[in-house]
C-alpha cells in the first residue's frame, strides 16, 4: 500500500473535519508529516473515547460541539496520558496484542501541536466556541545546539555534486550522471533560498518564473509566496529544465523528477544528499538532513547583516521566535570572535 493509500485510509475513520484540517493546514508538507498528524490526533480521540465520550463507539462519531465540551482539566489528563498508555492491536487469527507507548517531551509537543492545530482550525472556521488548548503549556524540552554547515562542508558537498566524476566510479558514476543537473538544481536552490524540503519537491514547471528570476512557493498552512532567485540558482534550474524537456516525465507539472518519471519524494532528497556528505566526509547526522542547507541558508543571511525580520520572512516563518533559533546559531559564531579578541589584562598606552 502507498503512503497516500496509507493517509485515505486513515482519514476514512475520521470524522470530515479532521479530513478538512489535514488537507488545509497540511498541503504542501510531505505525506509522512500528514500521516503522522492524522495518528496523533487518532490518538487523542482514542483518549476522549476512553475517558471522556465512552457513548462514542468510532472515532468517526466525534462532532465539533464535542470537542468544544472537553475542559482544560481534561486536556491536561491528556498530557499526563501521553507518558505512557497501552494500545491494543488484533492479529488474524483473532489475538490480542498489547503495547506500551513512552513518549518523550518531544513526542507529546508533537501531539499537543496537533492537536492544538485541529482545534486553531475548528474556532477559525466558527465551528467550536473557544480554542482551549491556548491555555495549555507544552512539556519543557532542552534544545540540542544545531549547528549550520560550515563554510568549508559547504564548499566539499558542492563540490561533490558538481563534480561527482572525481569521486565516482562504475556505476555509481553512471548513476550520478543521470541526476547530475537535477541534483544540482535541487541543492544549488536549497542553499540559495532556504525553502523547506516539502516546499521544493512540491514545485510545478509553472510556478518557476524566469522573466521575473523568481518562483512561487505554497508555505505551510496553504499560503504563497514569491521566491527571488539569486543568479545562481536561475543559472541551475535554466539547465535542468533544458535537460528535463528531453526526459519521458509522468508527471508534467513536478519540477523535480525521479528517475521513473514521476515526482521526486522527500525520502529520495534527504537519501541523495546523505550521500553527497558521506562522500565530502561531513557525517555528523545533523548536518547530513536536508534541514540542515535551510538552517545554513539562514545563518550566512544573518552573517550577512540581514534583517532578522526580513530573514524570517524569506525563511516563511510566522513567528520570529522560530527564526531566533537560527540567530542563536550565528550570535555563537560572533561571541566566539568577541571573546577570542578580549584581553583579560588591558594593555597600557
Amino acid at each position: 500500500m502507498s503512503k497516500q493509500s496509507y493517509l485515505r485510509e486513515r482519514l476514512k475513520s475520521m470524522p470530515d473535519f479532521v479530513f478538512s484540517y489535514i488537507q488545509n493546514y497540511y498541503d504542501g508538507e510531505s505525506v509522512n508529516t500528514q500521516i503522522a498528524y492524522c495518528i496523533d490526533i487518532k490518538i487523542y480521540f482514542d483518549f476522549l473515547r476512553l475517558y471522556r465520550f465512552r457513548e462514542l463507539d468510532s472515532n468517526e462519531k466525534f462532532t465539533p460541539e464535542h470537542l468544544d465540551c472537553v475542559t482544560v482539566d481534561d486536556l491536561l489528563n491528556f498530557k499526563a496520558y501521553l507518558k505512557e498508555y497501552e494500545i491494543y492491536t488484533q492479529t488474524e487469527d483473532g489475538r490480542v496484542i498489547t503495547r506500551v507507548v513512552r513518549n518523550s517531551s518531544y513526542g507529546i509537543n508533537r501531539k499537543l501541536s496537533a492537536v492544538r492545530g485541529l482545534y486553531s482550525f475548528l474556532y477559525k472556521t466558527d465551528k467550536i466556541s473557544q480554542n482551549i488548548t491556548d491555555k495549555i503549556t507544552f512539556a519543557s524540552i532542552n534544545q540540542k545546539i544545531k549547528k549550520p554547515l560550515t563554510t568549508q562542508e559547504t564548499v566539499r558537498i558542492l563540490d561533490v555534486i558538481f563534480n561527482g566524476d572525481k569521486y565516482y566510479q562504475g556505476r555509481d558514476l553512471t548513476e550520478y550522471n543521470k541526476r547530475k543537473l537535477r541534483d544540482i538544481a535541487i541543492f544549488t536552490t536549497y542553499l540559495g533560498t532556504g525553502i523547506r524540503v516539502s516546499e521544493l519537491v512540491n514545485l510545478n514547471v509553472e510556478d518557476i518564473c524566469f522573466e521575473t528570476s523568481s518562483f512561487i512557493v505554497t508555505r505551510k498552512g496553504g499560503e504563497q509566496q514569491e521566491i527571488f532567485m539569486p543568479a545562481q540558482v536561475e543559472q541551475e534550474l535554466l539547465a535542468y529544465m533544458e535537460e528535463r524537456e528531453k526526459l519521458n516525465a509522468k508527471d508534467g507539472q513536478a519540477l523535480f523528477i525521479s528517475r521513473n518519471g514521476s515526482r521526486i519524494t522527500v525520502s529520495a532528497v534527504e537519501k541523495n544528499l546523505k550521500r553527497y556528505c558521506y562522500t565530502a566526509g561531513v557525517t555528523h547526522s545533523d548536518k547530513t538532513r536536508p534541514h540542515a542547507l535551510r538552517r545554513t541558508f539562514a545563518c550566512r543571511m544573518l552573517e550577512d547583516g540581514v534583517d532578522i525580520k526580513m530573514v524570517a520572512e524569506l525563511m516563511g516563518h510566522k513567528n520570529i521566535e522560530v527564526t531566533h533559533k537560527f540567530y542563536a546559531q550565528y550570535s555563537s559564531k560572533a561571541r566566539k570572535e568577541v571573546m577570542q579578541n578580549f584581553s583579560i589584562i588591558k594593555k597600557e598606552d
